[in-house]
């Protein structure tokens, strides 16, 4: 029996977890194996306790990792060894006293309204496939405000063409519909119709979003054809997929609308999670509030 393959097993089968999500709790269990076997000459998980962990955890913060990464490995942990104990394997839960670091929460990045106008209302996209493609990713991101593993996820059946909405799974295998404005809507239609000339029916006809050669879009092309295009109109640092969802949910703020619709759209599970971009929102309005009024500092 190899405890930590009958984990990854029972959380990509049983739990569904994204493939995302899958390969980072890899990664944090065979760092933690490591560690393990150099620092304290032990070769099963089961066999630490909690100084053994803590031991990891500190050696982790003395490295330098930032504390959201930190956090994230203690939560394998608990999933480990909470899996464990429901599998009978521990008596009990190393990780019950183990807690996560105190983390300030950075406020989300976004690209301004007038940037993101002018990317996709005054950029001349190439009039090809790729160059359409390209478009609807950025559309569709920003539009909808969906995650890039549920980007890559539609179906060309989630696009129900009648009531002009995608079908999306989000986390935890939930469903959600999300509204297309008419101009997006009118690209999909665009873009499946170029798609079924450029391949002639021999691109993966499941999925919406297909590269160059036919088969199903990846994450680094998504990766890449967002941070080519966002670099043309903003200098933020992080140039990714979820800048635009970002993006979508702060201008929907900006502009009024209701948080729990926000949340609905994001597909959080939780209100807590959304209302981070009320905290962004404020710093909108604290500069210009400071750029406009005649009594703020100068």
């Amino acid at each position: 029996m190899n405890p930590e393959s009958d984990f990854l097993q029972y959380i990509r089968y049983e739990k569904r977890l994204s493939q995302h999500t899958l390969t980072a709790y890899a990664s944090d269990l065979e760092q933690f194996d490591a560690f393990l076997k150099a620092e304290c000459a032990i070769s099963q998980p089961e066999l630490a306790d909690f100084r053994h962990l803590r031991s990891w955890i500190v050696s982790l913060v003395e490295s330098g990792l930032d504390k959201s990464s930190v956090n994230r490995k203690i939560a394998t942990l608990r999933a480990l060894y909470g899996f464990l104990l429901r599998r009978k394997v521990i008596d009990s839960d190393p990780t019950v006293k183990i807690q996560a670091l105190k983390a300030s929460k950075k406020l989300p990045q976004y690209v301004e309204e007038k940037p993101m106008e002018m990317l996709l209302s005054d950029t001349e996209f190439p009039d090809t496939f790729e160059g359409l493609r390209d478009k609807l990713v950025l559309e569709l991101l920003y539009g909808t405000g969906i995650r890039l593993s549920e980007l890559i996820g539609l179906k060309t059946v989630d696009v129900n063409l009648y009531n002009k909405t995608i079908t999306v799974l989000g986390k935890r295998n939930k469903h959600r519909i999300i509204p297309l404005t008419q101009p997006l809507f009118e690209l999909i239609q665009q873009y499946m119709t170029l798609k079924e000339q450029e391949f002639k029916g021999q691109a993966d006809q499941a999925v919406l979003l297909v590269g160059d050669k036919g088969v199903a879009a990846y994450p680094v092309l998504i990766q890449r054809i967002v941070k080519r295009h966002l670099s043309l109109v903003t200098t933020l640092e992080k140039k990714s997929p979820h800048v635009l969802r970002h993006s979508f949910a702060t201008h929907l703020l900006n502009r009024g609308a209701d948080l729990n619709a926000i949340k609905d759209l994001l597909g959080h599970s939780s209100l807590a999670a959304t209302q981070i971009y009320t905290h962004t929102s404020l710093e909108q309005l604290k500069k210009t509030y400071d750029q406009a009024h005649p009594k703020a500092k100068k």
